[in-house]
């Protein structure tokens, strides 16, 4: 029996039904792992910056060039992965490019030069890239499929896999150098890679062909729908972009202008990606409490004010502070956005959103490194308040966009 039946007869109670529904939870539990181990992978990387830079003689103009590797890396794999996805499967294609980020993730600290580091952040940030899209694209089906907005979960897996990687490397980070560091989180990657990978290999993406909507019933409101799409994707950019500054700036914000001690400046990326796990967490009940427009407003103003504190404030403790705010409201913007992209124009919505999302997140650190040479680290980083204030304004704009589809 098909596994697409056997949703359809665990969604009814029939015979089989037990079978599918531990299919689907096995399914989300590897895809949950791989949330997790993308945030644990970036965050691993994103605190040994510092000591990469130093050992390649790095200006802040030359590491925001070298991280533009990331970017370039990423959108050449996002224009790609969707065509991969369609041909070979968004499970095949998850697992695949999950081996290449663990490998790749070890390469930056063999480098010793700000060109060798740019060209290695191409091969990390195609892997990247195409590990984002093809965990959401999988994460749209099994959300189909179970018929629940489990979505954020995933989101908050990569949270959380970034807290403990960003906490693991600030335990690490005065003790062990980079390259042992990075070539164990590889090979933790791998590890984690061959013990979920086989799940997703072993069963098809579940999706529910028959609901998605149909191409001419669309035709007449296509207009419409794109622009709606574009302006939650531009939320999406616009928090996503701090998520990504935080990620490789936060902690060479705290070594480098106020003076903290590695381990303290590592914990700095923890600190907010706790805060971001947590809002996630409780993502559902906000929503249901405050509703989408009002999750997306309040979150932006929180997010805003927090960032300007993390990064005017003069002491240490209170930039830590400012960062955990910034979590906080950060934290359900995206997957916010993202739904209402969907209600709009389906799975291709969900997918414009999110790619938009991620870019915001691969543009924003090298942006912050030429506005860091042209004025300072802590002037740049209000750019991140500027673009959250930005998504209120935006999310309260479109406050009505989709409203039926939501509904």
């Amino acid at each position: 029996m098909p596994l697409l039946n056997k949703v359809r007869t665990a969604m009814t109670g029939g015979p089989g039904g037990d079978n599918a529904t531990r299919s689907l939870t096995r399914l989300r539990s590897a895809l949950t792992l791989f949330f997790a181990l993308d945030g644990f992978l970036f965050a691993g990387w994103v605190v040994r910056i510092p000591a990469v830079k130093q050992q390649t003689g790095a200006s802040a103009g030359d590491l925001g060039l070298a991280l533009l590797g990331v970017s370039a890396g990423a959108v050449i794999t996002m224009t790609l992965t969707g065509r991969l996805c369609r041909r070979y499967g968004s499970h095949a294609v998850t697992v695949v490019t999950a081996v290449l980020l663990s490998l790749s993730v070890t390469l930056p600290a063999l480098t010793r030069s700000p060109l060798a580091l740019g060209l290695v952040l191409l091969l990390v940030g195609a892997a990247y890239g195409g590990i984002n899209v093809a965990m959401n694209s999988a994460a749209v089906d099994l959300v189909a499929a179970l018929r629940r907005p489990v979505m954020p979960s995933f989101h908050a897996a990569f949270s959380l896999g970034g807290m403990l990687g960003a906490g693991l490397g600030g335990l690490l980070a005065g003790s062990l150098s980079p390259t042992a560091h990075l070539a164990g989180l590889g090979l933790v990657g791998l590890a984690l890679t061959a013990l979920a990978g086989p799940v997703l290999l072993r069963h098809p993406s579940p999706v529910p062909h028959e609901a998605l909507p149909s191409p001419s019933a669309a035709a007449p409101r296509a207009a419409g729908a794109r622009r709606t799409v574009l302006v939650f994707g531009v939320i999406a950019l616009c928090t996503a972009y701090g998520e990504g500054a935080l990620a490789d700036w936060g902690a060479l914000h705290l070594s480098q202008d106020l003076n903290a001690h590695p381990g303290v400046a590592a914990a700095g990326y923890s600190v907010f990606a706790l805060t971001m796990t947590a809002g996630r967490l409780s993502g559902t009940a906000l929503l249901e409490r405050l509703g989408q427009t009002r999750t997306l407003v309040a979150g932006g103003a929180t997010a805003a004010a927090g960032m300007l504190l993390g990064a005017l404030a003069p002491s240490v403790w209170a930039t830590l502070l400012g960062f955990a705010v910034t979590g906080l409201g950060l934290a359900n913007i995206f997957p916010v956005a993202v739904a209402r992209a969907g209600a709009v124009a389906g799975p291709g919505g969900v997918a414009t959103a999110s790619t938009l999302g991620y870019g915001g997140m691969l543009l924003g650190p090298p942006s912050i490194g030429f506005l860091a040479d042209w004025f300072s680290l802590p002037v740049a980083l209000t750019t991140v308040a500027v673009l959250a204030a930005g998504a209120a304004a935006m999310g309260y704009w479109a406050r009505n966009a989709g409203a039926t589809g939501a509904r």
